[in-house]
């Protein structure tokens, strides 16, 4: 079985959780910040933190341009929370001179769930994943207004959709990274060993 060399994009956000989980899920994982670390990966995590932060950010690397070039030509993503608004094609609430990256037809709110003091952790059931439901850690987290017909929602919670795929791309609204539950990242990591083949 092949062992995928997954990337998780170190400019801000919860990096070291994710290159845990990933390694947890049998992937090497390596911290990503510049076109030439982005090359050497066969799938990335985009983490959690504050989306505009992160694409100031990958603005000043020079990382916005690749990473587009990269998920356009079918590189496995996953974005969780923060993430999940950068592989969106458009915030219904963007920040002024805030980028996406773009991946999934789809259109966010963020901090849809409430501020900092309104964090929770639930159960959700996410299909793909088996053996019961995954405890999501919803931190400042955004949801998913809208999905194009190419989308499959995942799962939802309240009424509101917490996890979509489309293609190579996989988002949550959640933070698996930070329960030591590692079945999203397998799940991500199965979809990086299928893009391999």
């Amino acid at each position: 079985m092949t062992t995928p060399v997954i990337g998780v994009l170190a400019l801000q956000g919860d990096v070291r959780e994710h290159l845990i989980a990933l390694a947890a899920a049998d992937a090497v994982a390596r911290p990503v910040r510049r076109p030439e670390e982005l090359a050497e990966v066969d799938g990335l995590v985009v983490p959690g933190g504050e989306s505009t932060t992160m694409s100031k950010l990958a603005a000043l690397f020079g990382m916005l341009e690749p990473l587009r070039e990269r998920i356009a030509a079918g590189l496995p993503v996953y974005g969780t929370c923060a993430g999940l608004i950068m592989v969106a094609d458009k915030i219904l609430d963007p920040r002024s001179g805030q980028e996406t990256l773009g991946g999934i037809d789809m259109i966010v709110r963020r901090n849809a769930f409430g501020r900092q003091n309104e964090s929770f952790e639930a159960a959700v059931e996410v299909a793909g994943v088996d053996d019961g439901p995954v405890e999501g850690v919803f931190i400042r987290a955004p949801w998913v207004e809208s999905v194009g017909a190419e989308v499959e929602v995942l799962a939802e919670h309240g009424g509101h959709i917490v996890a979509v795929r489309q293609g190579n791309v996989l988002a949550t609204s959640f933070h698996p990274e930070l329960t030591g539950d590692h079945r999203v990242h397998a799940l991500f990591v199965d979809m990086v060993r299928a893009a391999l083949q």
